[in-house]
């Protein structure tokens, strides 16, 4: 398994960034894949799920209505569209395959990519 996040970088509140994660080594249409992340000096933060084939999303309040999970089965690729970034959005984010249990650390997971939300 194979997950390579990008897309990542500094923004300023309000600002838009999309993030996108390359899977490979796995069949990516089979599996629900999620984006997690990880702020300084805390613990992992489960964001958003999709499921295989209906591609259900889920997301958590903290991020409802501002940010946007999509995969392109046929790019075996993950993308997390965020928009109205604020400053507690900070962090290191990472794709994950599998569900929102994966802020147990027992997902495969990429390196992350750093978003960074700040004036």
């Amino acid at each position: 398994v194979q997950l390579v996040e990008s897309g990542g970088g500094l923004v300023q509140p309000g600002g838009s960034l999309r993030l996108s994660c390359a899977a490979s080594g796995f069949t990516f249409g089979l599996y629900i894949m999620s984006w997690v992340r990880q702020a300084p000096g805390k613990g992992l933060e489960w964001v958003s799920t999709i499921t295989n084939g209906n591609s259900i999303t889920y997301y958590s309040d903290s991020v409802k209505g501002r940010f946007t999970i999509s995969r392109d089965n046929a790019k075996n690729t993950l993308y997390l569209q965020m928009n109205s970034l604020k400053t507690e959005d900070t962090a290191v984010y990472f794709c994950a395959k599998g569900g929102a249990d994966c802020i147990g650390g027992a997902c495969a997971r990429g390196q992350g990519t750093q978003v960074t939300v700040s004036s």
